[in-house]
C-alpha cells in the first residue's frame, strides 16, 4: 500500500521590508543596551557597540536595496 505524495508547501506571504525593518529594531535596541551598560562596552568587549553599528546600518542598506524594487522585487 502506498500512500500519495504530499505536496510542496507554499511559501508564506511575508513583506520583506518588515522584516528587515524589525531587525533593525533589535540591532538599535541592542546598540542602546550596550551604551547603557558599562560592561558590554569596556575591556574586551570594546568591539560590541560597533557590532550593533554595523547591524544597523547594513540593515538600511538592505532596507533600501529591497525598497528599491532589488531583492524580492514582487513584495518591495
Amino acid at each position: 500500500m502506498t500512500t500519495p505524495p504530499i505536496p510542496d508547501p507554499q511559501p508564506l506571504k511575508v513583506r520583506t521590508t518588515r522584516v528587515i525593518e524589525v531587525g533593525i529594531a533589535i540591532w538599535a535596541l541592542a546598540l542602546v543596551v550596550t551604551l547603557v551598560v558599562p560592561a558590554l562596552h569596556t575591556g574586551s568587549r570594546h568591539w560590541w557597540p560597533w557590532s550593533c553599528v554595523a547591524g544597523v546600518v547594513l540593515g538600511f542598506i538592505g532596507w533600501s536595496y529591497v525598497r528599491r524594487g532589488r531583492g524580492n522585487a514582487a513584495d518591495a
